[in-house]
C-alpha cells in the first residue's frame, strides 16, 4: 500500500506517514500569545502506546521503550518506573563498522524488540542486532548473543527454552540454557530466502514476519520466498563521486511474483517438510496459523488477482492440506488480520466483508459450521482480544461513527454486545493476556491523544498519561470540522474542514485540497492531528478541505470496491462534489483552488490536472504514480486486474498518458530519487510526458532511500510547498 497523503495527520495505528519529522525537536519559548503555525514548527502529534507496549503474561504489568529507555508499569495504578536505559545494552552490541550493501527491507517488517519470559520478570531484549536478558527485579542484563552478525526476528519459544531469529537469509534456533545455536535451513542465498519477506508482501499484505513457533516449541513453520523471477530495478545512489548501484528486487504489474512455500523444520535441525498448498507461483501465502494441537497449520491462500481466498489446514506430517473455507468476491478480497483458533482447534474466530461489511464468524475447522457474531451497516475494526473463558470478542468497530472507532464486546453466540469506550473519538487499545486490565489511547479532532487503564468490564482504574497540551497552549490552531457532504446521486462523504486564521464570514478564500483518495485508507477521522502542515496552511490564509471519496476504507465493501479496475474517475467525481460544495457554500474561491497528495494522493492530484483540466489553478505531487504499469503487482493487480486482461484502463488512468490535456495548472512534482515502493521513474515519465505536450512544471528532488522525505529535508519541503501555494494561489 502506497504512503497516506496527509501525512501531517499521521493518526493511523500502522502509519505511513509522507514527512517523519520525528528527529525535529521543537523548542517553544515562553509566550504571552500563541504562536501563529509556519512551515518550520509541524511537527508529530504525540501518539499514544497500545501498539508498543508488552504485557506481562500475569497481565498485572506492562513493558515498553521510550527514549531509549526501559520502563515498567503497574496496570492497576498507572505507576511507572525506570528498569534500565538500553544504551547500555547498544553499547555492548556494537557491531563492525564494515559497509553493508544496500538494504530494501519493507518498513512494514516487523520484528519483536522485547518479549517476557513465563516468570514475569525477565524480558529478551533485541538490540542493536544482539539478544540480551533483562531482569526486571534487578534491574540488570545478560547477554545472550553477541555476534559480528546482526540477528533479525527473534521468537522466543513458547516454553521460553529457545529463541529463533533469522541471521543473512537463514534460520537458527538458541537454545537459551547452553546457548548452543542450531542452524535449521542452510540454502538462503539473495534470491532464495528462508523466514524472511519480499519487499512487496510485507507492503501490501501486512505479512510482516514469515517464521512462527509450533506451540509444543518442538518447530519452526517459516516461508520460503524464491525472488529470483521477480524483476530487478536499478536503484543508484548519487551522493558519492561515482554513482552507487543499488538493486532492489520489485515485481511491477504483471511480473513474477515471489515464489513461496510454506515448510516446517523441527528445532533439533534436520530436513523441512514443506505442504502442498498448491503452485508457489500461483499463489499467494497472505497469513500462517498453528494449530492448538501442534500437528497442523492454517495457511491463507489468495489467487493472484486475490479474489478468491482459501484457508487451507496442512497435517505436518504428511505435508497433505485441505480447504477448510472458501471465499470469492467479484472485485477483491481485503486481507484483514488472521484466523484466532478456539480451545483445541476445532473452532476458529474469521472476519470477512461476505456481506458487504468486515464482520467476525465462528467458524467450525470441519467447514460445516459458519455463524456471524456481528452485523449492520458497519465495519468491525479489529479483535482485540479473546475471552475463551467466557465466550467473548473484543474488538473496535465504527458502528457509532464511520469515523470513530469504540471498543466493544460480544460473546460467541452474538449476543450481549456492549460497548465498552465511553468517550467520542478513535480509540485503539491493548488487552493484557489475562484480559484483567487493558490499555486505551483516544483522541479526537479537538483533544490530544489521552491514554488510561481499564479492568477488562471497561471501568477506568488510572490515566496512565494525560493530554500533552503543547501544541494547544502554545499554538493558534484552528478547529478543524467534521462536513458531511451530499452527492448528487445520494450518498454521504465525510470532509474536514479547516478554516484561514481571521477568517471573515462571507469572504471567498484560496483553497488547498489535500488528498489521499485510494483504498485501504480512511482519511478523515475524528482524531487529533496536532501541530501539521494544513494549520500551517490556514495561518497563511488558505481554507484547507480533505474529503474521504468513494474508493477509501472504513464504509464497506461496497463503497470501497467502485474504483475497481479504474482507478482515478470515481474518486475524482466526488472530489469534485467536495470542491463545488466549498464554492455553493461561498467559502472557497473557484478561480483559487489548489491540491496537495502524496503517493495515491500524489496519482490523484496529477490525474485532477490532467482529467479535470481548469478546475486546479496549483498542484504539488508527491511521489506519485504516474502509471500503473509502474507499481507493484499485488496492490496493483488487486484493483486493476492484470495488464494484459484491462490494458483500456491502464492507459486511461495513467496521468503520464493525458499529459497533453492538463490545462494551465501550475504543478509541482516531488519525489525521493531512491524511493523504494513509488519508484522516481513515475516522475521521470511524468516529467517525459510534460515536456514532450509543451507543459510548464517546477521539480524538486530529493536523495532519499524510502518513500517519506525526512529529517531536515521534510522541513524544506513545507516551506517550499506553502511558499509554491501563496504565490500561484494568493
Amino acid at each position: 500500500m502506497m504512503g497516506v497523503a496527509s501525512n501531517f495527520q499521521m493518526h493511523r495505528p500502522h502509519p505511513i506517514a509522507v514527512f517523519a519529522l520525528a528527529l525535529l525537536t521543537v523548542s517553544l519559548p515562553a509566550l504571552a500569545q500563541k504562536h501563529p503555525v509556519t512551515a518550520n514548527d509541524v511537527f508529530p502529534p504525540p501518539s499514544g502506546l497500545s501498539e508498543s507496549i508488552q504485557w506481562c503474561p500475569a497481565g498485572d504489568r506492562f513493558a515498553f521503550a521510550e527514549g531509549g529507555v526501559l520502563f515498567l508499569v503497574d496496570a492497576a495504578t498507572g505507576h511507572q518506573q525506570t528498569v534500565l536505559s538500553l544504551n547500555k545494552l547498544e553499547a555492548s552490541a556494537a557491531k563492525p563498522s564494515t559497509p553493508e550493501p544496500a538494504d530494501w527491507t519493507n518498513r512494514r517488517v516487523a520484528e519483536q524488540s522485547l518479549q517476557w519470559f513465563a516468570d514475569n520478570r525477565r524480558i529478551l531484549v533485541l538490540a542493536a542486532g544482539d539478544l540480551f536478558i533483562v531482569d526486571t527485579n534487578r534491574k540488570n542484563f545478560e547477554t545472550l548473543l553477541h555476534t559480528p552478525e546482526t540477528e533479525r526476528d527473534p521468537k522466543l519459544s513458547p516454553d521460553n527454552r529457545f529463541v529463533s531469529f533469522r541471521r543473512g537469509h537463514d534460520l537458527y534456533a538458541l537454545e537459551i540454557a547452553t546457548k548452543k545455536t542450531t542452524r535449521l535451513t542452510a540454502d538462503g542465498t539473495d534470491t532464495l530466502l528462508n523466514g524472511e519477506p519480499d519487499w512487496v508482501y510485507p507492503e501490501e499484505l501486512f505479512l510482516n514476519t514469515a517464521h512462527w513457533w509450533s506451540p509444543d516449541s518442538r518447530a519452526v513453520a517459516y516461508l520460503q520466498f524464491n525472488v529470483s523471477r521477480e524483476p530487478v530495478f536499478p536503484q543508484v545512489s548519487l551522493l558519492d563521486t561515482h554513482g552507487v548501484v543499488e538493486p532492489e528486487r520489485y515485481p511491477k504489474a504483471g511480473d513474477p511474483n515471489a515464489a513461496v512455500r510454506l515448510g516446517v523444520v523441527p528445532v533439533t535441525g534436520g530436513t523441512t517438510k514443506w505442504m502442498d498448498l498448491g503452485a508457489p507461483a500461483d499463489q499467494l501465502l497472505a497469513r500462517v496459523v498453528w494449530s492448538p494441537n501442534s500437528h497442523e497449520i492454517l495457511a491463507e491462500s489468495l489467487n493472484r488477482t486475490q479474489n478468491k481466498l482459501d484457508l487451507l489446514l496442512a497435517d505436518i506430517r504428511t505435508g497433505t492440506a485441505k480447504a477448510v473455507l472458501h471465499e470469492e468476491d467479484k472485485h477483491w478480497i481485503n486481507v484483514v488480520g488472521e484466523p484466532i483458533f478456539l480451545g483445541t482447534g476445532d473452532r476458529f474466530l474469521w472476519t470477512s466483508e461476505r456481506s458487504g461489511f468486515r464482520h467476525i464468524y465462528l467458524c467450525g475447522i470441519d467447514g460445516k459450521q459458519t455463524s456471524p457474531l456481528t452485523h449492520g451497516d458497519w465495519e468491525v475494526d479489529h479483535i482485540a482480544a479473546v475471552d475463551e473463558k467466557h465466550e467473548r470478542v473484543f474488538f473496535t468497530s465504527t458502528e457509532a461513527s464511520p469515523i470513530e472507532r469504540q471498543l466493544y464486546s460480544v460473546n460467541f453466540d452474538g449476543t450481549n454486545k456492549q460497548q465498552l469506550s465511553d468517550q467520542p473519538g478513535t480509540h485503539a487499545v491493548s488487552v493484557a493476556p489475562t484480559l484483567a486490565f487493558y490499555l486505551d489511547d483516544y483522541s479526537t479532532a479537538a483533544q490530544p491523544p489521552r491514554s488510561t487503564l481499564h479492568t477488562g468490564d471497561g471501568r477506568e482504574v488510572a490515566a496512565f498519561r494525560e493530554p500533552n497540551r503543547t501544541a494547544i497552549d502554545n499554538y493558534d490552531l484552528q478547529p478543524v470540522e467534521t462536513v458531511n457532504v451530499k452527492t448528487r446521486d445520494g450518498i454521504t462523504l465525510y470532509a474536514h474542514l479547516i478554516r484561514p486564521a481571521g477568517y471573515v464570514t462571507g469572504q471567498r478564500y484560496p483553497a488547498v485540497v489535500m488528498i489521499y483518495g485510494g483504498p485501504d485508507v480512511q482519511e478523515v477521522t475524528d482524531t487529533w492531528a496536532g501541530v501539521d502542515f494544513p494549520q500551517a496552511l490556514a495561518q497563511q490564509g488558505f481554507l484547507v478541505w480533505q474529503l474521504d471519496n468513494r474508493g477509501s476504507k472504513g464504509r464497506g465493501h461496497a463503497f470501497e470496491s467502485v474504483i475497481y479496475r479504474n482507478l482515478g474517475a470515481r474518486e475524482l467525481a466526488d472530489q469534485r462534489e467536495g470542491i463545488d460544495y466549498l464554492v455553493a457554500q461561498g467559502l472557497a474561491d473557484p478561480q483559487r483552488i489548489g491540491m496537495y497528495g502524496w503517493s495515491y494522493g500524489g496519482f490523484m492530484t496529477l490525474y485532477t490536472a490532467t482529467h479535470a483540466p481548469g478546475l486546479l489553478r496549483a498542484a504539488i505531487a508527491g511521489g506519485p504514480v504516474t502509471n500503473w504499469r509502474n507499481y507493484d503487482s499485488i496492490y496493483t493487480e488487486r484493483y486493476m486486474g492484470l495488464p494484459e486482461e484491462n490494458a483500456a484502463a491502464y492507459k486511461a488512468s495513467s496521468p503520464a498518458e493525458a499529459a497533453a490535456q492538463m490545462g494551465d495548472t501550475r504543478l509541482l512534482m516531488v519525489h525521493n530519487i531512491e524511493d523504494d515502493n513509488v519508484h522516481f521513474q513515475n516522475t521521470v515519465q511524468m516529467a517525459a510526458a510534460m515536456e514532450e505536450a509543451g507543459k510548464q512544471f517546477f521539480m524538486v528532488v530529493y536523495p532519499g532511500r524510502t518513500h517519506s522525505v525526512t529529517g531536515a529535508a521534510a522541513r524544506q519541503l513545507l516551506n517550499e510547498a506553502t511558499k509554491f501555494f501563496s504565490d500561484n494561489l494568493k
